[in-house]
């Protein structure tokens, strides 16, 4: 089978999930003994034709120059140079600014596409933007071959919006141990004497309400934020909790092993995000054995089930703080996240899930 991916800014990961989910499955599959040709941008840093045996085609990327807008000229180039490799499955990795081009797809491939979160509803949006998002993904239920849902919520709200039928496929993780704490000194962080979160800094991923309750609680220990804060609401963040310097803006780091270590060692772990989807940093942070606290909504406890702590606003993180889970609660909690990855999130699993369907795809059109 030949399978072009397109949608992630390119293989190895240097940004985010999407495009370490397209390493992991692309290598997989090319083990398999599969066709795989992953898009990458231009400017990736990394400039080989293959990747472990996976084809690499750069196209040319205007975002460094124009910003968003730059995507959708990226997305139209791939799919340009896609109508000419002869792809029997078209694996598209979100729809936001690809989309609008499923007039130009290949039309001797079929077109799946992981379908991601409720784009449209991020607030970072403006209104019109927010409209736009919702088309582009009306787009892409009607002119998508099939269409995967990586979460059960997002699976049901295909069907009640859309009456669109999908296939649940969830992200994929490892469990990781032992994990090394060779890394803590450079942070200035001990065991379990420490908070971490992980996040882009957007507002739906609740994380100036997270800061707040921590501050509320006049906890003296280490709050490590990860995520990139070049942004306007970084910005704002830093400037708003600049007095207190036991919150440290790491920056991003794309490190795995790195981030394993600072997840595996924290005292509890922040999970804020409301929008749709199986977070990928949610996973890992279940693979490394992390107490997690994560925000209430389906999204979350349909990973995570009962096997976390659950807060709504900033008093509830506040008494979280203050009134931990007991030690023992939190080792099985940790067991039974462990677990959850080997069984339901492993990388091989996910991978045979997505080959499964596109046989079945390439199956049914003929």
């Amino acid at each position: 089978m030949k399978i072009g991916i397109i949608g992630t800014r390119g293989i190895p990961n240097h940004y985010g999930g999407f495009e370490q989910f397209a390493e992991y499955v692309a290598v997989h599959w090319t083990e398999m003994g599969h066709d795989v040709v992953v898009y990458n941008s231009h400017n990736h840093p990394y400039q080989e034709p293959t990747y472990k045996g996976v084809a690499i085609r750069h196209c040319y990327d205007a975002e460094y120059k124009l910003g968003t807008a730059g995507q959708f000229i990226y997305d139209l180039n791939c799919i340009l140079d896609a109508r000419k490799q002869n792809f029997d499955i078209v694996l598209q990795l979100g729809y936001t600014s690809s989309s609008i081009w499923s007039f130009v797809m290949p039309s001797k491939s079929l077109v799946v596409t992981n379908m991601d979160g409720l784009e449209w509803k991020r607030t970072k949006f403006k209104p019109i933007v927010q409209k736009f998002l919702l088309k582009a993904e009306a787009w892409a239920v009607r002119y998508s071959d099939a269409l995967v849902a990586d979460s059960i919520g997002i699976q049901e709200y295909l069907s009640n919006k859309y009456n669109a039928t999908s296939t649940f496929i969830a992200y994929g993780a490892e469990v990781f141990h032992p994990v090394a704490n060779d890394a803590l000194p450079n942070y200035n962080v001990e065991i379990n004497n420490y908070y971490l979160l992980i996040a882009r800094l957007e507002p739906e991923n609740n994380i100036e309400v997270i800061l707040d309750g921590y501050i509320q609680s006049a906890s003296n220990l280490p709050f490590l934020v990860i995520g990139n804060h070049n942004t306007k609401f970084g910005h704002y963040l830093k400037t708003k909790f600049a007095a207190h310097k036991n919150i440290r803006f790491l920056g991003g780091i794309y490190d795995l092993q790195l981030l394993n270590q600072l997840r595996a060692h924290c005292k509890l772990y922040f999970h804020g995000h409301t929008v749709g989807g199986t977070n990928p940093s949610l996973l890992e942070a279940m693979g490394c054995g992390t107490a997690i606290c994560a925000h209430q909504n389906k999204f979350n406890q349909s990973v995570l089930l009962a096997n976390a702590c659950y807060f709504t606003d900033a008093a509830s993180i506040k008494d979280l703080i203050l009134s931990p889970t007991t030690l023992q609660q939190v080792e099985v909690q940790k067991q039974q996240n462990r677990a959850r990855i080997k069984t339901a999130y492993n990388w091989p699993y996910i991978a045979q899930e997505y080959i499964n369907l596109f046989e079945k795809v390439l199956k049914n059109k003929k």
